[in-house]
């Protein structure tokens, strides 16, 4: 018989029990890092968690323990994730450990989705309407088309390149009418410099935001309406973001301000898994977090229960490279595995035969199917 089902025979005392004691049982299976990541909860925390250490678990965990031992009102916590799927997977994985009414209290979104809430709310401020339109990649394709023939009709720039660097610009939080090619013989930004200011007087004609408007909307909201901020910050005690890694400047911007009151910020990620440069991801957002948030603690989670020793060691060995990197190394308690072998292939039929003479070498010596092996690929292009 467990504890929660023997108590539950008393009812006198069985609903203060569950609701007090029996929620931080849940943190049991937790290794030691883990748990102490789970129950710090005031003052801004840095959670350094390697590939396969946990991280998600962590998180959920740590809401339970709010929510349940703390006494946390669930309309008190924000977690902010990447992606829309992770949300909904952090949401029903909360709501196994308080329960669907408490889980449904909470917020759980993404950063696009968090301000969209926001401004959904609170835009009528910066002169547009709340039933606001958001513009896909089609609908920001036609636009800058349109506007880009109006300027030049041959100019003979891709508009995916004066979008990007619309896109980039928004991400940097530098507005239309500050925006300056870097070098005058540059013919993308300076068609970017004509079309943005242009681009943005459009949409607000249409009332529509692009997707990086939902960002620095709500951030010149925040600057022009200080007591929006205020009301914000009061109400988000506790905020965790996943995938800190991978913020840029104005998600940094939006978590900082909104995190300001309280500083009860958790932030997740790995800068050894920042990959993102590309789209705007600032690795130097979790690099400098210590120095962000004066009194952060830092805490590693090391231990991994995806792979075997001698991947997790030859993982280690070239991530150990990175010249700017926070220092950790993933280990694990289990199987060290078969050994990492590195194959050099002159060109791409030669890496393809060795691919194929590998997996024909396995099914005949060693008894394996073919559903026994995964190729990774770098780019769709290269199963063609």
């Amino acid at each position: 018989m467990t504890w929660a089902s023997a108590v539950a025979r008393v009812p006198a005392l069985s609903k203060q029990f569950l609701d007090v004691i029996v929620p931080d049982m849940h943190l049991n299976h937790l290794n030691p890092q883990q748990r102490e990541a789970a129950l710090h909860t005031e003052g801004p925390l840095l959670l350094l968690a390697g590939a396969g250490s946990g991280k998600t678990g962590v998180i959920t965990h740590r809401v339970a323990h709010l929510v349940t031992s703390l006494g946390v009102d669930p309309h008190n916590v924000l977690a902010v994730t990447f992606t829309n799927k992770a949300a909904r997977e952090m949401r029903e994985r909360v709501a196994k450990l308080v329960g669907p009414v408490k889980g449904e209290g909470l917020t759980l979104a993404t950063f696009h989705s968090l301000c969209a809430r926001i401004l959904r709310a609170e835009i009528e401020a910066l002169g547009y309407k709340r039933n606001f339109s958001i513009y896909g990649v089609t609908d920001q394709h036609h636009l800058v088309r349109d506007l880009m023939a109006n300027i030049n009709a041959e100019h003979g720039i891709n508009v995916d390149q004066v979008l990007w660097r619309i896109s980039d610009a928004k991400n940097r939080l530098i507005a239309a009418e500050n925006f300056r090619p870097s070098r005058p013989d540059d013919p993308v930004a300076v068609m970017t410099s004509r079309v943005y200011p242009e681009y943005q007087k459009c949409l607000k004609s249409y009332n529509a935001l692009d997707f990086d408007d939902l960002l620095t909307l709500t951030l010149r909201l925040f600057a022009e309406h200080p007591q929006v901020l205020e009301r914000y910050q009061q109400r988000f005690r506790y905020i965790m973001v996943d995938e800190y890694q991978d913020t840029n400047h104005a998600q940094f911007e939006l978590v900082r301000q909104l995190a300001a009151h309280w500083r009860n910020l958790c932030v997740v990620g790995d800068d050894d898994q920042s990959i993102y440069g590309w789209r705007g991801a600032d690795p130097g957002n979790i690099l400098d977090f210590e120095r962000h948030f004066s009194g952060a603690r830092v805490i590693r989670l090391e231990q991994n229960y995806r792979s075997s020793g001698h991947i997790l060691a030859a993982a280690n060995g070239v991530i150990g490279h990175n010249r700017l990197r926070k220092e950790k190394a993933l280990w694990t308690a289990g199987e060290k595995g078969e050994v990492v072998s590195l194959v050099a292939c002159s060109d791409a039929e030669d890496e393809a035969r060795a691919v194929v003479e590998r997996i024909q070498s396995n099914i005949l010596q060693r008894d394996m199917k073919y559903r026994d092996h995964a190729i990774l690929l770098r780019t769709n292009a290269q199963t063609m």
